[in-house]
């Protein structure tokens, strides 16, 4: 159990952050600037609060009233950081082993064959960091952290510096850790999709203050359509069961007690918990049933809030049986259908808007 309750004052900024993680991963989310990586900092042990505490298990690590300050590299705390900080003159082997400095004999239950095994690293043992790739070299980063054999670990923005292949091959890896390993994560991202798809809980952050702790569908979906920056940014998330696979033509059937969505390829299993992001840009609002159309995901709802901008609209709908879901139109549209506070609607979501492989598995963690 980590438990976090700090305050520090950098300049003109303020960071006051509290919350608490005991198991899966909890991410901090919030955009550049919100007080994240100072936060991560904190509890690694890289800075110093102004008052506070910070307590890992139960045993403080930082404590101001006490004045106690545990050094970090007696913290039991493994930090992967956007840059991986691999040693260019040591292999991937004595990279990896690295870590085991930090980890008292009696300590070291995580094995190295272990970690090599699920990284899949094994063929890179022998090479250097400069002839490895930005996603290989995150690999060996995640398992050098794990050779530590951490009480938690805490990872800053690990997958910024990538292209979207690099992130969608160590993303299952994140998640095989969370379940494997069973070590609590801290997680921090600006990036909505990591964090739909890894964490349990959100703590997201603005101007060094915690705005909101929970679920990311609670925490995205009442928070969308305020926080996002512009029209395209504006997404939902929703949380779905995987009903089953049409093999016949490659998609993915989940449901949800407002209707349908369907996505083009696997995603989880049947019968499991999975969650999407949809883009309030690519939402259609129909006030009638859909028929013969080439779009079958569809939803339905009620309007519970619209928010103007210029000649756009931002429709908010509660999901029949939970959830919400944003829509964006035109204000011509919006008055042209008269889509006022408890018009029913239905939105229509093409499947080939979705991305079946940023899906993500509901962890039972």
């Amino acid at each position: 159990m980590i438990e976090v309750d700090v305050a520090r004052r950098v300049g003109s900024f303020d960071l006051r952050v509290g919350f608490a993680n005991s198991e899966g991963i909890t991410a901090l989310f919030g955009r550049s600037g919100s007080g994240k990586s100072l936060t991560l900092s904190l509890v690694a042990g890289l800075a110093r609060p102004d008052h506070g505490r910070v307590t890992l298990d139960g045993v403080p690590l930082v404590d101001t009233e006490t004045r106690t300050f545990v050094p970090k590299h007696r913290r039991r705390i493994g930090v992967v950081f956007q840059d991986s900080l691999l040693f260019p003159h040591l292999s991937v082997r004595h990279n990896l082993l690295f870590g085991r400095w930090f980890a008292p004999p009696q300590d070291r239950t995580i094995r190295f064959d272990q970690v090599v095994e699920t990284l899949g690293v094994g063929h890179l043992l022998t090479r250097r960091p400069g002839l490895l790739s930005g996603g290989e070299k995150q690999r060996i980063a995640i398992g050098r952290a794990l050779l530590s054999c951490p009480k938690l670990l805490l990872f800053d923005e690990p997958l910024a510096s990538l292209d979207l292949e690099r992130k969608l091959e160590i993303l299952p890896l994140i998640e095989h850790v969370r379940d494997e390993f069973r070590v609590p994560i801290v997680y921090v991202s600006h990036a909505m999709e990591e964090v739909v798809r890894l964490a349990s809980t959100v703590v997201r952050l603005e101007a060094g203050k915690v705005e909101a702790i929970g679920p990311p569908g609670e925490i995205f979906g009442s928070l969308a359509a305020a926080t996002a920056e512009n029209r395209f940014d504006r997404s939902s998330v929703l949380t779905m069961k995987v009903r089953g696979k049409n093999d016949a033509y490659g998609l993915t059937e989940l449901v949800h007690p407002a209707g349908t969505v369907w996505l083009a390829g696997p995603a989880g299993i049947v019968g499991g918990t999975v969650r999407i992001i949809v883009k309030a840009t690519d939402v259609v609002l129909s006030v009638d049933p859909p028929h013969h159309l080439s779009v079958r995901s569809s939803l339905s709802g009620t309007i519970d809030a619209v928010q103007e901008n210029g000649p756009l609209a931002t429709i908010s709908m509660i999901l029949d049986g939970d959830g919400h879901l944003f829509a964006m139109t035109t204000r011509h549209a919006r008055d042209e259908l008269d889509l006022v506070l408890g018009k029913r609607v239905y939105a229509l979501i093409k499947t080939t808007a979705l991305d079946e492989r940023q899906v993500a598995s509901v962890s039972t963690r």
